[in-house]
């Protein structure tokens, strides 16, 4: 997933930062809105009431570290997808990491009981 935005970014097809993101969620240009897992809880809220608000999904499984450095850029928090290909790509990865996690975590609760 993080390649992709990595290509998605050379491409200008992402914004970047809370207020750009917002403003183009506003404007119904942003597809997919990635906010890190450890984003500050007044970023997190103004995201999810926006994205709620407007019907855009927001994936929330990478920490800041991993979303700046597929990127090349430093402490970036979120990320707004304006094409419409990269971000259900980026989607259905996400829903796969996402499951990934959960599969692992059944088994370790199973291995501990």
């Amino acid at each position: 997933m993080i390649k992709i935005l990595g290509l998605a970014r050379r491409a200008k097809k992402i914004i970047i930062g809370t207020e750009l993101t917002v403003k183009g969620v506003r404007t119904n240009r942003v597809k997919l809105v990635l906010l890190a897992i450890d984003a500050s809880s007044n970023t997190k809220k103004q995201i999810y009431d926006k994205c709620r608000t407007y019907n855009v999904d927001v994936v929330d499984v990478f920490s800041s570290d991993e979303i700046s450095k597929s990127i090349g850029k430093k402490n970036i928090k979120v990320i707004g997808v304006i094409d419409e290909g990269f971000s259900k790509t980026l989607l259905n990865r996400a829903k796969e990491v996402k499951s990934y996690g959960q599969k692992n975590n059944k088994k370790s609760e199973s291995k501990q009981k």
